[in-house]
C-alpha cells in the first residue's frame, strides 16, 4: 500500500512494489566474459606492479588479470583467494578507487584505471559458481582454536587455521556469520544473499565448527575460553554506537544508523521497512553513505548528511560521496548537531556551524535547522565486551606485529585491534596474518625462528 502524500512521519511502503526491487539491484552489475576480457586486456602487467602495494592483502593482481585474459578465471580465483579468502566480497565493497585502482599506472597516465575490482569479482564469482572449494586441510595438529567473532578477521582466521590442520571453532553474538558484511553493508552492494553464501562456501575446508549466539563476557568468558582451547583469537568488531552528546538524542525516531542497515540487510520485503520523508544522517564515512542513499532508495523525499568537518574529511570515499549525491543525497559540511527539535514528533535537527582553529574543532557562534522526521547517528563505533585484563589503547585492543594481544595465546583483528583502518579487506589481512602466526606459535616454528 502506498501513503498518501499528507501522511506524517515515518511509514513503511512509500514506493510501488515494484520500484524496491530496481532501486536495491546489484548496484554494478558483474563482467560477462567477454566484458572481462576487454577490462583485462588494458593492463599492462607492470612489473614493480604498484597495485599489489596498494592492496592490503597483497593479491597479485597482475597474474590474476593474465590469468583472465588466458581465459584461466578460476586459477585468476585461486591467485586472489591465496591471499584474500574474502575476496569476492571485496570485489563488492573494497573502496579500490582509493586502494589498488587509484595506484594504477593507467588511472595515473589516462586518468581511468584497469577495473581491478570488477575483474576480481568475474573470477570469484566464477570459481565460487561451481561450488567447489578449492582448498584442502593439512594433516591435523591436534590443537584447537577459539575464534571469537565471525566477521571478515574471524573468518579469515578461522579458515587459515582450518586449512593449516587445525580445528576451530568460530563463534558470533549474532544469529547468522559474516559481521559487517552480513549486517553491515548497503544492501546493493551484495545482492542475493552474497555473504551468506560465502560463509558457507568457505566452511567447506572443513574443521570448523561454528557457534552463534555466543557473545563474550555473556555465554563466554576469556579465561573459560583459555583453558579449553590452545590459543584464541578476538574478532569482536565494534558493537558500540558513539553517542551524539545532543540535546534531545533519546528521541525515540533517533536511530543508530548501523541498526537501521542490520534491519534492512535481513528483511524479507524490503516495503516493510519504515523510512521519514525527511531523513537527516549525521556523520561522514561508509556507513553514513549507506544509511542516507538505503533511506533515499526506500522512498524518502529528502535526505540530508550532515558532517561536523569540512567534505575532504569524511571518511567516505568521493566515489561514495558521488554515488550518494546521484541518488539525491544531500550533503552538509562544516556542522554539528546541537539539540533535536519536536515532541511525540521529530520536528528537525538544530546543527551549529563549526571552524578548524588551533585548538580544534569549535562552533561559530551561528546556528540552522534541517527539518527531519527521522534521523540517523553514524558518527562512529566502539568496542564492547573486550575483557578488562587485557590492555586497550585509543578504545581498541591493543596489538603487536600479527595480532599478538598483551595476554599469551590470545591474538586480535580487525576493526577491534589498534593500527587497521575500518575496512573489510583490512580485516581479512589482519585475520590471516594472526593465523600464520598462531600457527607458527602452536607448531614451534616460531620458536625455531627466533633461535
Amino acid at each position: 500500500m502506498t501513503n498518501s502524500p499528507r501522511t506524517p512521519g515515518i511509514a513503511p511502503a512509500r514506493l510501488p512494489q515494484e520500484a524496491y526491487a530496481r532501486n536495491f539491484a546489484d548496484v554494478e552489475p558483474p563482467f560477462d566474459a567477454h566484458e572481462a576480457m576487454v577490462a583485462a586486456d588494458r593492463c599492462y602487467f607492470c612489473h614493480d606492479a604498484p597495485c599489489i602495494t596498494a592492496c592490503p592483502t597483497a593479491i597479485d593482481i597482475p597474474l590474476f588479470i593474465r590469468q583472465i585474459q588466458t581465459g584461466q578465471p578460476e586459477g585468476a580465483a585461486k591467485t586472489i583467494f591465496d591471499q584474500n579468502i574474502l575476496g569476492g566480497m571485496c570485489a563488492r565493497v573494497c573502496p579500490t578507487e582509493v586502494l589498488c585502482e587509484e595506484a594504477c599506472v593507467r588511472e595515473m597516465a589516462e586518468g581511468k584505471p584497469v577495473e581491478i575490482g570488477r575483474l576480481q569479482r568475474y573470477a570469484t564469482d566464477t570459481l565460487m559458481a561451481r561450488g567447489i572449494h578449492p582448498y584442502e586441510r593439512a594433516e591435523s595438529t591436534g590443537k584447537r582454536i577459539a575464534v571469537v567473532g565471525a566477521g571478515p578477521a574471524g573468518l579469515a582466521c578461522a579458515h587459515r587455521l582450518a586449512m593449516r590442520g587445525h580445528d576451530v571453532v568460530l563463534m558470533d553474538a549474532r544469529e547468522k556469520a559474516g559481521g559487517l558484511n552480513e549486517y553491515g553493508i548497503a544492501a546493493y552492494k551484495t545482492v542475493d544473499d552474497f555473504a551468506e553464501a560465502e560463509v558457507n562456501w568457505l566452511l567447506q575446508i572443513g574443521g570448523i565448527e561454528l557457534r552463534t549466539g555466543q557473545r563474550l563476557g555473556r555465554e563466554l568468558s576469556l579465561e573459560a575460553l583459555e583453558a579449553e582451547f590452545d590459543a584464541v583469537f578476538l574478532g569482536l568488531g565494534l558493537a558500540g554506537v558513539n553517542a551524539l552528546r545532543s540535546e534531545g538524542e533519546e528521541h525515540h525516531h533517533v536511530r543508530d544508523a548501523v541498526d537501521f542497515i542490520a534491519g534492512l540487510r535481513q528483511a524479507g520485503d524490503l516495503s516493510t521497512i519504515a523510512v521519514g520523508r525527511d531523513v537527516v544522517v549525521i556523520g561522514g564515512g561508509m556507513t553514513a553513505v549507506d544509511a542516507a542513499v538505503q533511506s533515499k532508495l526506500l522512498g524518502a523525499e529528502n535526505v540530508t548528511i550532515v558532517y561536523r568537518r569540512g567534505q575532504d574529511r569524511m571518511s567516505a570515499s568521493t566515489h561514495e560521496q558521488d554515488h550518494a549525491a546521484s541518488k539525491g543525497v544531500r550533503i552538509v559540511t562544516g556542522a554539528a548537531p546541537v539539540r533535536i527539535v519536536g515532541g511525540d514528533h521529530l520536528e528537525a535537527v538544530e546543527f551549529a556551524y563549526t571552524e578548524e582553529g588551533p585548538e580544534g574543532l569549535k562552533p561559530t557562534g551561528e546556528t540552522f535547522r534541517i527539518k527531519a522526521d527521522q534521523v540517523f547517528k553514524a558518527i562512529g563505533q566502539r568496542l564492547e565486551g573486550a575483557p578488562e585484563d587485557i590492555h586497550i589503547e585509543g578504545g581498541k585492543i591493543a596489538v603487536t606485529g600479527p595480532g599478538r594481544t598483551t595476554r599469551p595465546g590470545v591474538w586480535a583483528g580487525g576493526d577491534c585491534a589498534t593500527g587497521g583502518d575500518d575496512l573489510t579487506v583490512t580485516a581479512v589481512a589482519e585475520g590471516r596474518d594472526a593465523a600464520e602466526d598462531i600457527h607458527a606459535t602452536l607448531t614451534g616454528a616460531a620458536t625455531l625462528a627466533a633461535e
